[in-house]
């Protein structure tokens, strides 16, 4: 099932981009480290979400039902959240993040880490932040959490 998903994420990504997000990537790997390219990238989440801001959302079924409409309308996958006793379970799948190149995968998530924290707070969760779990999966899968984590 890897290749087949492999082929269409490559399909996902549009070719006029590529080779520029590549480029980007590896100057933005051989200027800076990795805490501050996640921290760049959290920061770029923050900056969407506050340009794309989420309706008001009465249950966790709302609120996936209303991230979904933006990643799908931006070709940028899907999101499934589960309520779990300490936390908000986020599953992201199929973001385009490959397009910045395999080893950007350990830095660009924190874009969706960060679009989540905004989004999160904006409807309430103060208090609480969002943290990544996983590492991006060969299902595409991202998990992020949000709940009370320590410092």
């Amino acid at each position: 099932m890897v290749p087949i998903l492999d082929y269409l994420l490559e399909r996902q990504i549009s070719p006029q981009w590529r080779g520029m997000l590549s480029a980007l990537a590896a100057e933005f790997e051989a200027q800076i480290g990795r805490a501050e390219l996640r921290q760049l990238m959290h920061r770029v989440g923050s900056r969407f979400a506050a340009a794309h801001p989420l309706p008001a959302c009465g249950s966790t079924a709302e609120l996936a039902q209303a991230l979904n409409f933006y990643w799908q309308q931006m070709d940028w996958g899907y999101v499934e959240l589960a309520d779990e006793a300490e936390s908000l379970r986020i599953v992201h799948y199929c973001a385009p993040l490959q397009a910045f190149g395999d080893t950007a995968l350990s830095w660009t998530p924190a874009f969706l880490e960060g679009v989540y924290q905004t989004w999160l707070s904006a409807l309430g969760a103060q208090g609480l932040s969002v943290a990544q779990t996983s590492a991006y999966g060969e299902d595409t899968a991202l998990e992020f959490r949000l709940g009370r984590h320590p410092a």
